[in-house]
């Protein structure tokens, strides 16, 4: 059921995509687009916003949806059912060893080579 409704979220979210895209722009963002009745109030519903809202109501249902059936199934579960013991043990085994007398600290400043004498 979950594979069913994730196909239609998808195909909704396709469908509400191109519908935007196909719409006339009216001019809000950045003063660019078209439309003389920008000072009239609210315009006309057209089918393409009409269908706008429709997919957009589809999408937020299916999203809600979707997201009560994973968080039943995440209920169930933790993320360290799938660590056991023995592969945290076979990951320590199998680390490669430090040799001896090596630190993981920069060296120090008596270490550092000594730069050359300049010539002026």
């Amino acid at each position: 059921m979950e594979n069913v409704i994730l196909v239609i979220h998808l195909i909704l979210a396709l469908c509400l995509i191109g519908v935007v895209l196909l719409q006339r722009s009216e001019g809000g963002g950045l003063g660019m687009g078209g439309g003389g009745d920008v000072m009239t109030g609210r315009a006309a519903a057209t089918a393409l916003g009409k269908l706008t809202w429709i997919f957009a109501i589809g999408f937020i249902i299916t999203s809600v949806t979707l997201t009560v059936l994973a968080r039943k199934d995440a209920a169930n579960s933790s993320v360290m059912d799938g660590v056991s013991v023995d592969t945290v043990t076979e990951t320590e085994e199998n680390a490669p060893a430090l040799p001896l007398g090596s630190d993981l600290l920069p060296p120090s400043s008596s270490d550092a080579p000594v730069a050359p004498p300049r010539a002026d």
